[in-house]
């Protein structure tokens, strides 16, 4: 069993101070396997925003992986936006857009999804998806693909989704990738794909924001997922007080025909019922645009 840790759209620079400790403290509890950050570590970024998104990922114990967001390439620095939009990115918080974290049992790969002529909406890269499925072929073990952008969202949302989602979704499904983690809407979504061909094939799992003051009608959250090439159990863990407390837990199987959902708890206490997880860590061994 897998276990991955997944934060995204912390916005230092206009995040909450007051659940900093408290979310390092919950991640480093959890004891992951990975920690898999889906980006906008910054709201401006700024090289002070950097600076503190570098210390968060400074404190964390276990390994972690990252992929930029929208905000974190520059919003009001025209040069720097288009001639040299990463840069900061790359100096703070990863050399290399396109990442890979290899590990026993499990591979995840982190695709950008950024679009520097564009505010908000991101879009896949055919040739970075042509990589992935080239790294992914390598591992007989669960496939995982972090972006920021969601490849799918619900009706009610307001931003666009990115260029080329659904023709990213098709070629993710047929090398094989078995989880997508995403951020960017600030809102929680666990289920497989719906609108692709090959769509249940894949569990996506976006989370809300960890430590933003914009919340969008929802919670500060992040999620916990315990993985197996056949089962997922998914926690939501979520800001209570001083605490991140498990709000909730969604458990799916893999089958012939895909994902599908075996169980769903929403009482707070489930996880640490679930034999798996308690909020301690694991158990011994037995905007419109611009936003």
């Amino acid at each position: 069993m897998t276990r991955i840790a997944h934060i995204s759209d912390l916005h230092f620079g206009r995040s909450d101070p007051e659940l900093l400790d408290p979310l390092i403290r919950a991640l480093n509890a959890a004891k992951p396997d990975l920690v898999a950050a889906t980006g906008d570590f910054t709201q401006r970024a700024r090289r002070s925003q950097y600076r503190d998104a570098r210390a968060f990922l400074d404190r964390l114990e276990a390994p972690w992986l990252s992929v930029p967001g929208n905000h974190d390439v520059s919003l009001d620095n025209l040069w720097l936006r288009f001639m040299r939009p990463y840069a900061r990115y790359r100096k703070h918080i990863a050399s290399d857009l396109l990442t890979v974290h290899e590990a026993e049992g499990f591979m995840a790969i982190g695709l950008n999804t950024v679009d520097r002529f564009r505010v908000q909406r991101g879009k896949v890269r055919r040739a970075q998806l042509h990589r992935a499925c080239e790294l992914l072929s390598q591992t007989d073990g669960i496939r995982v693909v972090l972006a920021h952008h969601p490849f799918e969202q619900d009706e009610d949302i307001k931003k666009s989704l990115m260029k080329h989602a659904h023709l990213g979704i098709e070629k993710l499904a047929e090398c094989g990738v078995q989880l997508v983690l995403s951020g960017h809407l600030h809102r929680w979504r666990t289920e497989p794909f719906l609108s692709a061909k090959h769509g249940r094939q894949i569990l996506q799992v976006h989370v809300g924001t960890g430590l933003s003051t914009r919340l969008r009608g929802q919670e500060n959250d992040f999620a916990l997922l315990d993985v197996s090439a056949t089962t997922a159990r998914v926690t939501r863990m979520v800001a209570r007080g001083s605490n991140f407390e498990p709000a909730g837990v969604r458990e799916f199987s893999f089958g012939t025909d895909g994902w599908h959902e075996t169980g769903d708890t929403e009482a707070a206490g489930a996880a640490s019922k679930s034999g798996t997880f308690t909020a301690e860590g694991r158990e011994p061994p037995s905007e419109t645009e611009g936003s």
